[in-house]
C-alpha cells in the first residue's frame, strides 16, 4: 500500500506583518510506495479539503494540485493556490475564527485523480499571516491588540502564534485512554486540565464491581444505589452518547467510595468544572466553545458552537426521576462529584439554543446524566 506522511502542516509563510497579507500557506508531505520506498521525481495528484469543526466536518474549501516530488519524495504546495473546486467557497472568504480546521489530503501517487490515499490532520496554528493586515505586534502569551473581528486576536499557544477568540488557546488533542472494559476514549488538554473528549460508556466501577443496568421505570425511580441506562433503553445510542448514570453511581458517598472512571481519572468536582468554564471565558460563552459543530448530533440551531476547546460536547439528554427520557439532541448534561445534599449534586448542561454552560445546583441523584472524566 502506498503511504503519504504529512511532515510539515500549515507552515506559516515568511511575510512582514505589515505587508499585504498573502492568501495561501505552505504544506508539505512525503509519499512512499508499498515497499516503503520513496516516490521520487514523479507527478503526484493531490486533493486538499479544509474541514471545519472536526476531522469529519464539512469541507469549506476544496482544491486540487499536481506537484512533482523531489529526490526525497517530498511534495510542496501552497494551500489556497491550487485549482479551486467549482462548488467550493473562495479561499479568501474563510472565517478562521470559526475553527478548529482540519486539512484532509487525498493523494494519487500516479499523478491522476484516482485518489487512493487519505490522511487528515488538524490545522493547529491558523495561518496568521493571512490576518497580518490587522496585526500590530506579537506579544508572547497575550492577545494581540489587532483590532480583529469580534475581539479576536493571536496568542502564543505552546510557542505557536494562534488565532483565538476570547483570549483562550484551543484545546490540544491528547492520547487515547482505555477503561476496564476496553472502551477507548479520545482526550484533550484544555488549559491545565486533561479531559475525556467522549462520554463514559463503562458498566462497572474500576475495581470491577458491576453497575446495574435498570430499564424498568418504577425500579429506576425508587433507587438509592448506583445504576445506568442507555437513552431510551436503546443500545444504538451508546456509541455516540455513552451511558446515562444516576447520581448514586457517581458520588463516592453513595457508591461505596468507588470510581466509575478509568484508573488515574475521576468524575470532576464542581470546582473543577468551574476551572474549565472560567478558562473558556465564563458561563455565557464557554458552552459554544465546548459543543460539537453543526447539526449532525445537535438539533438546529446549535447556536455559537465552535468546539475550539475540542471538548466535543454532545446532546445526550437525560433520564428523569420517574424513569422517562428527554432532550436528546437539544441538551447535554454532565454530573459533578460534588453533592448539594445527600440526594442531589451539581451538574453542568449545554443546549442547542445558545453558547451558555449552565450550572445546575441540585439535580436529584435519581436522574440519569452523562459523565466526562478528568485526569487526576
Amino acid at each position: 500500500m502506498n503511504k503519504i506522511f504529512t511532515v510539515l502542516s500549515a507552515v506559516l509563510i515568511t511575510a512582514n506583518l505589515w505587508a499585504q497579507a498573502p492568501q495561501s500557506f505552505s504544506y508539505q508531505a512525503v509519499v512512499r510506495g508499498s515497499n516503503n520506498a520513496l516516490v521520487v521525481n514523479k507527478p503526484i495528484g493531490m486533493k486538499i479539503s479544509l474541514l471545519q469543526g472536526s476531522e469529519n466536518g464539512n469541507a469549506v474549501y476544496v482544491e486540487t494540485h499536481k506537484p512533482t516530488s523531489n529526490d526525497n519524495g517530498l511534495v510542496s504546495i501552497a494551500i489556497g493556490g491550487g485549482t479551486k473546486d467549482a462548488s467550493s467557497t473562495v479561499f479568501a472568504s474563510i472565517d478562521w475564527s470559526k475553527g478548529p480546521y482540519f486539512v484532509k489530503t487525498e493523494t494519487d501517487p500516479a499523478g491522476g485523480t484516482s485518489y487512493s490515499l487519505t490522511t487528515t490532520s488538524q490545522l493547529l496554528s491558523v495561518p496568521y499571516a493571512i490576518h497580518a493586515k490587522i496585526a500590530e505586534s506579537i506579544v508572547g502569551g497575550t492577545v494581540l491588540p489587532s483590532g480583529g473581528e469580534n475581539g479576536q486576536g493571536i496568542m502564543m499557544c505552546d510557542g505557536v502564534p494562534t488565532w483565538t477568540t476570547g483570549g483562550t488557546c484551543p484545546g490540544k488533542p491528547g492520547p487515547n485512554i482505555t477503561d476496564a472494559e476496553n472502551n477507548t476514549y479520545k482526550t484533550v488538554t484544555i488549559g491545565t486540565q486533561q479531559w475525556m473528549a467522549e462520554n463514559l460508556k463503562v458498566t462497572k466501577y474500576n475495581d470491577g464491581t458491576a453497575i446495574p443496568n435498570i430499564t424498568d421505570n418504577t425500579q429506576w425511580s425508587n433507587l438509592t444505589t448506583g445504576s445506568w441506562s442507555y437513552y431510551d433503553n436503546d443500545l444504538a445510542n451508546n456509541a455516540k452518547y455513552g451511558k446515562l448514570y444516576n447520581g448514586y453511581a457517581v458520588s463516592k458517598t453513595t457508591n461505596g467510595n468507588k470510581n466509575v472512571c478509568p484508573t488515574g481519572w475521576h468524575v470532576p468536582t464542581d470546582a473543577e468544572w468551574s476551572v474549565l468554564i472560567g478558562y473558556l471565558g465564563g458561563s455565557s460563552v464557554a458552552g459554544g466553545k465546548m459543543k460539537e459543530v453543526g447539526t449532525a448530533s445537535w438539533n438546529s440551531p446549535n447556536t455559537d458552537a465552535t468546539n475550539t476547546s475540542l471538548f466535543s460536547a454532545l446532546p445526550g439528554g437525560y433520564r428523569d426521576n420517574v424513569g422517562g427520557y428527554g432532550t436528546i439532541g437539544n441538551y447535554g448534561n454532565w454530573w459533578s462529584s460534588t453533592e448539594t445534599s445527600t440526594n442531589s449534586a451539581f451538574n453542568r448542561n449545554l443546549n442547542t439554543n445558545n453558547g451558555n454552560a449552565f450550572r445546575g445546583n441540585g439535580y436529584n441523584k435519581v436522574y440519569g446524566l452523562s459523565v466526562r472524566c478528568l485526569r487526576d
